[in-house]
């Protein structure tokens, strides 16, 4: 879950260090925290050679020094599936599922009026609310607790339930994910590169050398008179 990835925690501080390291002597070089969106800004601010984003100085920095943390995106499983889940649609479902029970409960108040004639009718039907009311006060029960859980994960990161949707959270954390792994990987080719470049040269520099060693064995050989 989110909320229980140690492994987020660190990156979030390594973060907000990070931004206040960068606006040291500012107003805003000693803030005790960001907007989550603030994650998705790490790739606008860039190194002066224009090749190197904040992100990929956050994930240079972490391979360095916390390179345990690079797999947080396994702390993170259920992301994805939860990004399938719209509130909007569950509330909607919620309620027309309410709505249909209180229709049952208005036919059997009906039924109970018409005499012998309904008797086998309402037993069936009292039957059948036994069981979906209890099914329907289990669903409702999931329901609030869903509620529950999705306002103290946007608590959790700060915002306001009111105002942050669980939709923006769930996307800003998964492309997060995607950005943080990207850079992450652009690093390693960056440093492989570097790494195949400089075996290059030391290659370069030892051949030089070699060469050098041949034409001096190669050179005739003078003596002091000149023979």
């Amino acid at each position: 879950m989110n909320r229980n990835s140690v492994k987020l925690k660190r990156i979030m501080q390594t973060i907000l260090s990070l931004g206040n390291a960068l606006h040291q002597g500012t107003a805003r070089g000693s803030v005790i925290g960001f907007r989550l969106d603030s994650l998705l800004k790490l790739t606008d601010t860039r190194a002066r050679n224009n090749k190197m984003t904040l992100m990929h100085y956050l994930c240079k920095v972490l391979a360095d020094k916390l390179p345990e943390v690079l797999d947080f995106s396994k702390d993170l499983a259920n992301t994805e599936p939860a990004a399938k889940v719209q509130l909007k649609f569950l509330a909607e479902e919620m309620q027309a599922i309410s709505k249909g029970l209180e229709k049952v409960v208005q036919e059997l108040a009906l039924a109970e009026n018409d005499g012998h004639i309904s008797e086998n009718f309402c037993k069936i039907l009292k039957e059948f609310l036994h069981f979906a009311e209890a099914e329907v006060r289990s669903l409702a029960s999931l329901y609030s607790g869903v509620g529950r859980n999705v306002d103290a994960l946007i608590l959790y990161f700060g915002e306001d339930p009111a105002r942050c949707p669980f939709e923006q959270v769930i996307s800003t954390l998964m492309n997060f994910q995607r950005m943080f792994s990207k850079a992450h990987e652009e690093n390693c080719k960056q440093n492989e590169l570097e790494t195949k470049k400089a075996l290059e040269g030391d290659k370069s520099k030892t051949g030089a050398s070699h060469k050098g060693a041949d034409h001096l064995l190669q050179a005739p050989i003078r003596s002091s008179d000149g023979h």
